[in-house]
């Protein structure tokens, strides 16, 4: 009879993360996740944005999402960055359509979003641009992204602040920071640290924690993210966020 892992030893629960790991993040995690779409554009103007499109995007059910994902990468032929530049967007998310783009999303709010995108992109080229004049860590990177967006009312698609557990945005986090990987891109890995990320934290990678023993909280909050991110670093201490993929590994095999 096996042992819930529940009460295992602790090493014998690192040892399987480190495993799962090591597992999951290949190229092929990449076919079936909104990560898949950052790769399909050249440069990283257009790599950040689709990026961060791509995440903001990323609640409730894949085979709903993902084409949404899609539908704006089709529509800006690949070069988002220059599509949200020259406004062009506003041909598709028009001020009085208070239609459903997506769940919560109206093309309204959508148009309001992609202004307050284009308003920082005229000004700083880049958000990682941005982020970088006003961050030296990942915690402090969210503060400055939700602080921008908050005075644009587009608080469904980026929170107000980063009290709440913000998955959208630290799973956007990993992509930009974590370098030398198959499926995150690094692009910010040379002002902020890896080791300061912290893990996008929705019910399901909750309840994977649980089931370790990681976690006894039930809140998917910003302070339950960063506790686990803190127990993860135990096991991964100089790439905490390796535990994403372990998690996601580890609730696909069990």
């Amino acid at each position: 009879m096996q042992v819930p892992l529940l009460h295992q030893q602790q090493g014998d629960v690192s040892n399987l993360l480190v495993e799962y790991a090591r597992r999951y993040e290949t190229a092929e995690f990449l076919q079936g996740d909104p990560s898949w779409f950052m790769h399909q554009v050249s440069g990283i103007a257009n790599q950040e944005d689709m990026a961060f499109i791509a995440s903001v995007l990323s609640y409730g059910s894949r085979k709903q999402f993902l084409p949404k994902i899609q539908q704006i990468l089709d529509w800006s032929n690949g070069e988002v960055h220059q599509w949200i530049l020259s406004r062009e967007y506003h041909t598709r998310f028009r001020q009085d359509d208070n239609s459903a783009f997506y769940r919560l999303y109206s093309h309204a709010l959508m148009g309001r979003f992609f202004d307050a995108y284009e308003k920082l992109l005229s000004r700083h080229s880049t958000l990682g641009n941005f982020v970088q004049q006003h961050a030296t860590d990942a915690s402090q990177a969210l503060e400055v992204i939700c602080g921008y967006f908050s005075s644009f009312d587009v608080s469904p698609i980026i929170p107000h602040d980063s009290r709440s557990a913000c998955k959208r945005l630290c799973m956007f986090m990993r992509w930009m920071v974590r370098s030398n990987s198959p499926v995150d891109l690094g692009l910010w890995s040379q002002f902020i640290d890896c080791r300061s990320l912290i893990i996008p934290l929705d019910t399901h990678v909750l309840a994977q924690a649980k089931r370790l023993g990681l976690l006894k909280s039930q809140s998917p909050s910003m302070h339950t993210a960063i506790q686990l991110t803190q127990t993860l670093k135990e096991i991964f201490p100089h790439d905490p966020l390796l535990g994403d993929f372990a998690l996601f590994g580890y609730g696909v095999n069990h």
